[in-house]
């Protein structure tokens, strides 16, 4: 039966309408490992500053994220404000280092992957890279689906190779928030146990985008060094969010955060 839930007994907050999740990567693992043993299906979103910013433009990509078994804290800032509510146990639960802690599990366990997203060859270059790594690992499938949307029949067929690939674990790498929306949208149709959206941890672990120093991701400015590589791309993201996550965030720690943008349009409507 598929299960649209969260996790039941994960402690979750609320942080600007999102429930992250109070774990760590332990706790991760043992939840996945529970899934699979029970086939019971579940998407995991790794979520950062971007995508609590994100839900809080958007109620479907709100509605994605709180339906998701676990949304973990991908971001240091996430960290930061589920230490400050109280849960000393939590740490950063990175997508493209649960991507590898799930791979080296699955060489005891026998899980097998599917991965699906990323542009042309990067599933291909991904899957050679974690091969070297872990010479057993189980390969149920990979593709990378075209940037525009897929007509009806490319989604059916895209979902039937999922399903008859039989993979313990689908990796979905479409990008925040499109795989977010993706996983919500294709859970009830999808047989595979657990999907987890790991964004960005195609390309780096497919070598095609350097990955931030330890340091840099340890102290909250992993933003900067993506900046400093893509900048064309990604300075109106960062100019946007990051001023606005942490203001929104001192308001609702201060207890006078506004109303979701969405709602005060909906009830001027009616």
């Amino acid at each position: 039966m598929v299960s649209l839930d969260p996790a039941p007994g994960i402690s979750r907050e609320d942080l600007l309408g999102v429930n992250v999740c109070a774990i760590n990567p332990a706790i991760a693992l043992h939840e996945i490992e529970t899934w699979i043993q029970k086939r019971e299906p579940h998407y995991i979103c790794a979520t950062g500053v971007h995508g609590v910013m994100e839900a809080w433009k958007n109620r479907e990509v709100k509605k994605a994220l709180n339906q998701a078994g676990l949304v973990t804290p991908d971001g240091m800032p996430l960290v930061w404000f589920l230490r400050f509510k109280g849960y000393s146990q939590v740490s950063r639960v990175y997508g493209p280092d649960l991507l590898l802690a799930v791979c080296e599990r699955s060489m005891k366990t026998g899980w097998s992957h599917y991965f699906y997203g990323g542009a042309e060859g990067v599933p291909e270059r991904l899957v050679r890279n974690l091969k070297r790594r872990f010479p057993e690992l189980k390969v149920a499938g990979m593709e990378s689906p075209p940037f525009r949307p897929l007509s009806e029949e490319e989604d059916h067929w895209a979902v039937e190779r999922i399903n008859a690939s039989n993979a313990d674990i689908l990796w979905v790498g479409l990008g925040t928030p499109k795989q977010d929306l993706w996983m919500a949208a294709h859970r009830p149709e999808i047989t595979t146990p657990v999907m987890i959206g790991v964004g960005a941890a195609f390309d780096f672990h497919a070598g095609v985008k350097p990955q931030a120093p330890l340091w840099m991701q340890r102290s909250g400015l992993e933003w900067l060094f993506r900046l400093l590589t893509e900048p064309k791309r990604l300075w109106k993201r960062y100019f946007y969010i990051i001023p606005s996550f942490t203001i929104l965030v001192l308001l609702q720690i201060l207890g006078i955060l506004p109303k979701h943008p969405e709602d005060e349009f909906r009830h001027e409507r009616l």
